[in-house]
């Protein structure tokens, strides 16, 4: 397993790290998810990421008996929750300070941990001032609550306010963005983070690097019956890139894949570890052997060279443009 700063904090992340969306205590039974985990951190992967969403808090609940059962030393793992989508009524949503405490003591409960070592805010929010949000966050951290706090899918110009906030009164600054990342959804981590990512050395911790499942293959002859993107939460995603071209592109990544004797995912994943910027790659796995090739893709990352690159771009054909200073 190779490890990398995550941003310029001093932790170290796995540059392949797990996460539960859609499948603790959703798709995958525990005895599964049981395997999965344990393989995972048997071969290195030391971030196992959450939120309080997932499963309706189930996912928490799940990771959380699995963590116990374990004998792993507390300081040997990370573990993170989300905070922004806690339940229906006004006071279980968005991140004001009633809802980020409540939502944290929440995820601690669930997990059974006496502290998160990441913890993002899911989404921005609105209509709760920005001094609230990072003032109830650095609290947190002072409370020992959680180690470093964070964003998922913010704009650079939200995660630049917060930062201004926490000079203005001396606080401490999110750490990293979970953004989406893959072959597919490229200009936010390659163009709209770049200064965020050069100035404040931003960490990464990207979601979806197979687009879904797209970018396996599975969806070249069709959309099967159990396929991840036929989840009525998921019909945003399908809309987006589940179209003809992208798997046009699809069925010629995978030559270059089959040329460099791997799987399209794992070619996917290494192309996303590829990128300096990437902190860690969130997998999921709804049974063990997908687990097990996933971690396959970190012998790939050697053989993407230039020449490997540039086939890959030229089939994509959608490199956004650098900014220009």
């Amino acid at each position: 397993m190779e490890y990398r700063r995550l941003g310029k904090a001093g932790v170290k992340v796995s540059a392949l790290s797990f996460g539960s969306w859609i499948t603790f205590g959703n798709q995958v039974g525990d005895s599964t998810a049981d395997e999965c985990i344990s393989y995972a951190y048997d071969n290195g992967i030391n971030f196992f990421d959450n939120a309080e969403v997932y499963a309706n808090g189930e996912s928490e609940v799940v990771m959380g008996k699995l963590l116990k059962r374990k004998s792993w030393n507390r300081d040997t793992y990370l573990v993170s929750s989300k905070v922004f989508w806690g339940g229906e009524l006004p006071t279980q949503k968005g991140l004001s300070r009633k809802h980020v405490v409540e939502a944290c003591h929440a995820a601690l409960k669930r997990l059974q941990v006496e502290y998160l070592d990441f913890y993002f805010c899911h989404r921005p929010d609105k209509e709760t001032p920005m001094e609230e949000t990072v003032w109830t966050m650095h609290n947190l951290i002072t409370q020992g609550k959680i180690l470093y706090w964070g964003t998922s899918e913010w704009s650079a110009q939200e995660i630049q306010e917060a930062f201004m906030v926490a000079r203005q009164y001396n606080l401490i600054p999110p750490a990293m963005e979970q953004p989406q990342y893959n072959m597919f959804v490229r200009s936010k981590v390659e163009v709209e983070f770049d200064k965020l990512f050069r100035d404040y050395g931003y960490g990464s911790t990207i979601w979806s690097p197979l687009a879904s499942g797209i970018l396996t293959g599975k969806y070249n002859n069709g959309t099967p019956e159990d396929a991840r993107l036929n989840r009525g939460e998921l019909n945003w995603l399908k809309d987006r890139m589940l179209n003809q071209a992208n798997l046009d592109k699809v069925a010629k990544l995978g030559e270059i894949a089959s040329a460099l004797d791997t799987s399209l995912a794992n070619l996917a994943i290494a192309w996303c570890l590829k990128n300096p910027h990437v902190s860690t790659v969130l997998t999921g796995a709804t049974k063990l052997d997908q687990l097990k090739q996933n971690l396959k893709s970190l012998d790939i990352v050697p053989k993407l060279t230039e020449d490997v690159l540039e086939s890959i771009e030229i089939i994509l054909d959608n490199k956004p443009a650098k900014p220009q200073y």
